[in-house]
């Protein structure tokens, strides 16, 4: 099976998360391709038989990087003729979305649009999701949002993803890839 990993992260909280997919999938026997996305990338999407995609969210939406990513591939696989109408499914081709949210105001409903971004262009191609998975990320502890890990509404999320996020993280990836 071959498996891309592909996020946006600018905190490290995704990038934490990335790197546990990677080194579950790989201690299960799986070669991964992971990719930290900074815009566009010629990735083809469509070699790969399962797709993990994540990012921080930033204002309800993937970082800009990844947005960038998928508004180009979207465009790219349109002009191909690979986005057909009622996006049929492709077999064997899976993807699992992810996200580390703060969401010092409303909670998780600040995380749910970002992934549901990021999902749609793997709908679009007829992957079938198989999985949405939602990580608390603490705030920079510094700046403007100093004060956003303590005070909102998730309570104190200080230090996380942590130890017991990363090894939830270990048996969703164990849990997909086994399933």
């Amino acid at each position: 099976m071959k498996i891309l990993n592909l996020y946006f992260s600018s905190t490290g909280n995704t990038g934490k998360v990335a790197e546990r997919i990677t080194a579950t999938a790989a201690k299960l026997g799986h070669r991964v391709d992971t990719v930290k996305v900074t815009g566009d990338a010629d990735i083809d999407l469509l070699s790969y038989d399962f797709i993990f995609v994540g990012s921080g969210v930033y204002q309800w939406l993937p970082g800009k990087g990844l947005q960038e990513f998928i508004a180009a591939r979207l465009a790219h696989y349109a002009a191909a003729g690979e986005i057909k109408y009622a996006s049929p499914r492709r077999a064997g081709k899976q993807v699992v979305v992810y996200c580390t949210y703060g969401g010092a105001h409303t909670g998780a409903n600040e995380a749910v649009p970002a992934i549901k971004f990021m999902g749609q262009l793997f709908d679009h191609l007829g992957f079938a999701i198989v999985a949405e998975w939602y990580y608390i990320g603490a705030y920079a502890a510094q700046g403007r949002f100093k004060d956003f890990s303590a005070l909102g509404r998730l309570g104190n999320i200080a230090g996380r993803p942590h130890d017991a996020d990363l090894q939830d993280v270990a048996e969703r990836v164990t849990g997909v890839l086994r399933g």
